[in-house]
């Protein structure tokens, strides 16, 4: 039987996102070929972190260009992960990971507890829907969280989402949602969320609908394009129940300069809130 922990990152990034005052998913996506050297790479994105938190309400580090760098990519992961959770930010890992049996709990395991992890990872689901079980129940065990890719953002998705496929995902998101609320007196945000692209905003309103306790990550304002202006409907009332992700469009705002990235998340924050 699952159990679930009492203390769940749904619950601390609805209060500190209502506490500051923010919607915004600040993205740490570090290219190597922006930098020098790697020492250059890691100190500009623990100081984008740094300048950037009071702006956000979590972080979303992008895995591949941690592992890209192979043992010293991933230690400088964990010092991300430290300092996030020093300045009070849950952290999105987005991984992707999804696979079959064992090698999905060993995925879980992995990305779902230990210094190096996040408190919420995002998950592939397109092996199936029992592969999802293994990321589910170490998520509720941490109290964390997972992001099943519903509607993602790239605009060759319609290959493989399209035909009905995105809204039988977001079926799945609902049942596991439900499954969490049983029992209670009124519907919380359930440890399940899902990734819908913000460069889709017309489908926001529907996808908010098809899943009513699901948190919404939603990836590519500004660098893929979306408007902060176009996004409200995957919100619930109050402003809850989503958060924004932008990435290059901070880190990148204005090439190294970290006082440009501190500025592009306070402006991507601002017309967030403009447009609640």
């Amino acid at each position: 039987m699952t159990t679930f922990a009492q203390t769940t990152f749904t619950d601390r990034l609805t209060e500190r996102s209502l506490t500051l005052d923010t919607r915004l998913c600040l993205g740490l996506d570090p290219r190597l070929d922006a930098y020098p050297n790697r020492d250059a790479w890691r100190s500009h994105t623990l100081d984008v972190l740094d300048a950037c938190a009071p702006y956000a309400a979590c972080v979303k580090p992008q895995l591949a260009f941690y592992e890209a760098l192979g043992l010293y990519g991933l230690g400088v992961l964990e010092e991300v992960c430290a300092a996030a959770r020093a300045l009070g930010l849950p952290i999105i890992l987005d991984a992707k990971r999804g696979d079959i049996g064992s090698t999905a709990v060993a995925y879980a395991d992995a990305w779902l507890s230990g210094p190096h992890a996040g408190d919420a990872l995002t998950v592939n689901p397109f092996l199936g829907f029992e592969t999802l079980a293994p990321f589910v129940d170490r998520a509720r065990q941490q109290g964390g969280a997972v992001f099943v890719l519903v509607k993602t953002s790239n605009p060759g998705q319609a290959d493989v989402q399209g035909g009905g496929v995105s809204e039988r995902l977001a079926a799945e998101v609902a049942r596991l949602g439900r499954e969490e609320g049983e029992g209670l007196s009124s519907p919380i945000l359930s440890s399940v969320g899902a990734v819908v692209g913000a460069t889709h905003p017309q489908e926001l309103s529907a996808w908010r609908s098809a899943m009513p306790q699901a948190v919404l990550l939603l990836p590519g304002l500004g660098a893929q394009g979306a408007r902060a202006a176009d996004l409200a409907g995957a919100f619930l009332p109050g402003g809850v129940g989503a958060v924004v992700s932008a990435s290059r469009g901070i880190q990148y705002a204005a090439g190294l300069d970290v006082a440009a990235a501190r500025a592009a998340a306070q402006g991507f924050r601002d017309e967030l809130n403009g447009a609640l």
